[in-house]
C-alpha cells in the first residue's frame, strides 16, 4: 500500500507539472492572440479598397486585359497553403490539412496535376512524408510577420499563374472569428474574374493607362490576399493555442483532484489497518 501510495504522490507531481506549462502557454498565446487580431483586422480596410480600385478599372475599361483576370481551361492547379510552425495548438493544422488533402484526392489523379505552396513547418513537414509537389515554402516566420516574410512565396506563386504554369491558384487558411472558432477557408485566390465582374465603377484618371495601372497593382493585390490570410492565420493559431491550452489545464485540473482523492483513500485505509492491527496486538496481549 505504502509503494502505492508514492506512486499516486508522484503522478500528483507530474501532473501539477504539466499544469503549469499549460497554464503558463494559454496566458503567453491569449497575450501575442491579442497583437495578432489588431494585425489581422487592421490588414483589411487596405486589401478592400485595393479591391475597389481594381475592379473599378477592370469594370470601367473594357480594353483592360490581364491574365489574372482571365479564366482559362484548368490543365495544373496551384494551392498555398498556411499552418503554423508549431503544435500543440488543437486542430488548427490537422483541420486545414485534411481539407486541402481532401481537394486534392477528390480532384487530381495524380502528382502532375497540381503543386503546392506552403507556409509552415507542419504543412510541409506533412506533404513531403507523403511525396507530394512542392514548388516552395516558408518556415520559422515570426509570431507577427511582416509582408517581406512571405513575399518569396506571394511572389512565386503569383508570377507562376501568370506565366501559365498553372491556370488557377487556392489559398487554404484559417479565418480567424474568435479565440474559439477558426474556420478551415479554402478561397479561390487566381484568377480574379470575381474581381472584373464588380460592376462598382468609381472615377479615376489613369496614368499611363488602365492596362498599365492593372499591371501594377493585380499582382500586388493578389499578395496582399495571401499576407492578410496570413495575419489571419496567425491570430487563428494563437486562438487555437490558448483554447487548447486551456482545456489541458482544466483536464490536469481534474487528474490532479481524481489523484489526491485516490490518495487520500489510500491513506486512510493505511491508517485504519494500522490501527487495527495496534488493536489487535493489545488484545492478545490482554
Amino acid at each position: 500500500m505504502a509503494k502505492g501510495m508514492r506512486e499516486i504522490k508522484r503522478e500528483i507531481k507530474s501532473k501539477q507539472s504539466m499544469k503549469q506549462i499549460t497554464k503558463a502557454m494559454e496566458m503567453v498565446a491569449a497575450s501575442k492572440l491579442r497583437k495578432a487580431q489588431e494585425a489581422a483586422v487592421a490588414s483589411r480596410p487596405y486589401a478592400d479598397k485595393l479591391k475597389e480600385v481594381v475592379a473599378s478599372i477592370a469594370a470601367g475599361s473594357k480594353d483592360a486585359k490581364h491574365p489574372m483576370l482571365e479564366t482559362r481551361p484548368v490543365k495544373k492547379t496551384g494551392y498555398l497553403v498556411i499552418t503554423s510552425d508549431r503544435g500543440l495548438a488543437g486542430g488548427y493544422n490537422s483541420n486545414i490539412l485534411r481539407k486541402v488533402t481532401q481537394t486534392i484526392r477528390e480532384k487530381h489523379k495524380s502528382t502532375d496535376e497540381y503543386t503546392l505552396f506552403v507556409i509552415g513547418r507542419k504543412g510541409a513537414d506533412y506533404f513531403r512524408r507523403r511525396n507530394m509537389p512542392i514548388t516552395e515554402d516558408v518556415i520559422g516566420l515570426s509570431d507577427s510577420p511582416t509582408f517581406a516574410d512571405i513575399k518569396s512565396v506571394a511572389y512565386s506563386a503569383v508570377k507562376n499563374f501568370t506565366e501559365g504554369t498553372y491556370d488557377e491558384l487556392y489559398l487554404f487558411y484559417n479565418q480567424f472569428v474568435n479565440a474559439i472558432t477558426q474556420i478551415p477557408t479554402e478561397t479561390r485566390l487566381l484568377p480574379l474574374d470575381e474581381v472584373s465582374s464588380n460592376t462598382a465603377v468609381s472615377s479615376y484618371e489613369y496614368e499611363p493607362s488602365p492596362e498599365g495601372v492593372l499591371e501594377v497593382l493585380l499582382p500586388k493585390y493578389a499578395e496582399t490576399l495571401i499576407y492578410s490570410a496570413v495575419l489571419d492565420g496567425k491570430a487563428s493559431e494563437f486562438g487555437a493555442r490558448m483554447t487548447a491550452m486551456g482545456s489541458a489545464t482544466k483536464n490536469a485540473n481534474k487528474m490532479i483532484n481524481q489523484l489526491t482523492l485516490t490518495y487520500n483513500r489510500a491513506r486512510q485505509a493505511a491508517i485504519t489497518q494500522e490501527i487495527s492491527e495496534i488493536v489487535a496486538g493489545a488484545n492478545a496481549q490482554s
